[in-house]
């Protein structure tokens, strides 16, 4: 794989002088404005980067660690052209400390990029010691490639230190899995359920399939077709699951409406159960739904409650006191209409 060129920075002194004088906002605006100006990124490519970069709390309000890594790469135009091209798809990469790591995740998204232009079957990496945590990340990103897994999902694991891609065996092993699942490769699912059944025994998942069935009277076919939806459901414990169907059952729920909310929302079970119940009586006292209507649209647990279950439920309540609403309309309404 070729080597990124090093050269001497002819703004190194324009760094040093203004890495002196900035902080929080001024470090962004030096940032953004270096990427536009020197790079050639467009304002809205250079605020998005930032923002996706400075999102690590690592680098936060310090925009020295990625110009530092900038600027050790030559600045010709030609150069600069194909930055923008790499950082518009991996944004993140900038969060690499290390030089050395930097330029090998950098080549090798430029391969993948240029290698999904001509539907080009990439080699196994041979630059790197055979066995290390860099060489079995990329090999095992190459694997995804080869099943479909969509090149927006593998930068993402390009720049994670999700363990899950890190290994060998133990990768081979869990894909296999999750192939046997029935998980999708071209979905983000797919990449989220490695991460879920790398942690997890065989018993441990059984345990968690019962605990639906048995509680829920779910089929075990209709268990993973909830997993499917929300892989991270595989990580909730048992007793987070049976405390969950406990508080809904106790809020007036009948079983068959817990299991409606569970198929067409499984994420619900993996927020608070204090938080979600506080969610589900401000509807049901406040805003009179029945509670078959939360079973209906069980979105609205995830929703915030500040910034967008009260206000709204504030315009509806305004718009029904001045007959907009009827009482009625609560039935046939969609959770659409009344929160999005």
């Amino acid at each position: 794989m070729r080597r990124l060129r090093v050269a001497v920075n002819p703004l190194q002194n324009v760094y040093s002088s203004a890495s002196a004088a900035q902080d929080g906002g001024k470090g962004k605006i030096f940032t953004v404005s270096y990427m536009v100006d020197s790079l050639g990124f467009t304002t809205k490519l250079a605020e998005s980067t930032w923002r996706k970069v400075s999102s690590d709390s690592e680098s936060k309000g310090n925009p020295d660690s990625v110009l530092n890594l900038l600027k050790i790469f030559t600045l010709e135009r030609s150069f600069n052209l194909e930055l923008t091209a790499i950082l518009s798809k991996v944004p993140k990469i900038l969060r690499i400390k290390k030089d050395k790591a930097f330029s090998i995740y950098y080549d090798f998204a430029k391969e993948v990029i240029e290698a999904d232009k001509s539907l080009k079957k990439l080699p196994p990496q041979s630059c790197l010691r055979e066995g290390s945590r860099q060489e079995n990340k990329l090999r095992n990103i190459l694997v995804l490639r080869d099943l479909g897994v969509p090149q927006k999902l593998l930068f993402s694991l390009l720049v994670s230190n999700f363990q899950t891609v890190t290994g060998k065996e133990r990768f081979d092993e869990t894909l296999k899995k999750v192939l046997e699942m029935g998980f999708d490769p071209t979905t983000s699912k797919f990449v989220q359920a490695p991460n879920a059944v790398y942690l997890l025994s065989d018993k441990t998942t059984q345990e968690k399939v019962d605990v639906l069935c048995t509680r829920l009277g779910f089929s075990a076919e209709h268990v993973w077709e909830v997993f499917k939806k929300c892989p991270n459901l595989l990580m909730v414990s048992e007793n987070k699951i049976l405390n969950f169907i406990e508080t809904f059952l106790g809020l007036g729920f009948t079983r068959d409406e817990v299991m409606v909310m569970v198929k067409c929302f499984p994420q619900c079970i993996t927020h608070s159960t204090m938080v979600v119940k506080e969610k589900v009586e401000f509807v049901v006292k406040q805003m009179n739904w029945p509670v078959k209507a939360v079973s209906l649209f069980p979105r609205v647990v995830g929703y915030s409650m500040d910034k967008r279950i009260v206000p709204w439920c504030n315009i509806i309540k305004a718009l029904m006191s001045k007959g907009i609403f009827e009482k009625a309309f609560f039935g046939m309404v969609t959770e659409t209409d009344l929160l999005l």
